[in-house]
């Protein structure tokens, strides 16, 4: 019989057909750390379909020395798999390494994809430097009037994580003579100000207040 190394049984278990294996497999692998299961952790979170062992996964790579699953997270987040791109970017805000910052460049801050945007937006907003904060929002102010409900909400708590260094490039989105633009950068502004306020509130607030100013002046 061929003596099988730890990572070998990890690979094995994590592509199992049934979830709950899955989920157990990741679940092990955190809570008795080894180095080599780094690399078979990140590598299952590019091709993982179910959400909670895809959290899992996260879980368990939080677990293991920072320094390693950061160096093994970080090309990720330029492979050409959505899903390896989001997963690392999420995996890396849970790790909260500052190092992670100088990935989230231009083009990942603008991926196509919802889902990886989103992460980088929420990843980057956690770890941006002290003398990085407008030049991120002003990058960020790009993305207004993107996407559906959801993805425009992450938007906006990418900036209320920025916080009042943020202010200036909402401002000027707020102005855009674009609706979906201003509108979502009215309803930022307005979370920005009253954290408990709901997104989707602040949204009917903001448009009410766009669809008033293309209305013609009383005399």
């Amino acid at each position: 019989m061929t003596d099988t190394t730890p990572a070998d049984r990890l690979r094995a278990a994590l592509a199992h057909s049934d979830a709950s294996a899955r989920l157990q497999a990741a679940l092990a692998a955190g809570t008795r750390p080894d180095d080599s299961y780094i690399a078979e952790l990140v590598a299952r979170c590019a091709v993982e379909p179910d959400f909670f062992v895809r959290d899992m996964l996260t879980w368990a790579l939080t677990r293991h020395d920072a320094t390693r699953t950061v160096a093994e997270l970080l090309p990720e987040v330029a492979s050409e798999v959505p899903q390896a791109r989001s997963q690392a970017l999420h995996t890396l805000s849970k790790i909260g390494d500052p190092a992670a910052f100088a990935v989230i460049t231009p083009v990942v801050l603008r991926d196509r994809h919802p889902e990886v945007a989103r992460a980088a937006w929420r990843t980057a907003s956690g770890l941006v430097p002290d003398d990085a904060h407008e030049s991120l929002a002003d990058e960020l102010a790009t993305q207004f009037g993107r996407g559906d409900h959801d993805t425009q909400r992450s938007l906006s708590r990418a900036f209320a994580a920025i916080g009042y260094r943020a202010e200036a490039a909402v401002e000027r989105a707020a102005a855009s003579p674009y609706d979906v633009v201003s509108a979502h950068a009215r309803a930022t502004a307005i979370v920005m100000d009253d954290p408990d306020t709901e997104f989707a509130e602040a949204v009917v607030e903001a448009r009410r207040v766009v669809a008033q100013r293309a209305l013609p002046e009383e005399d």
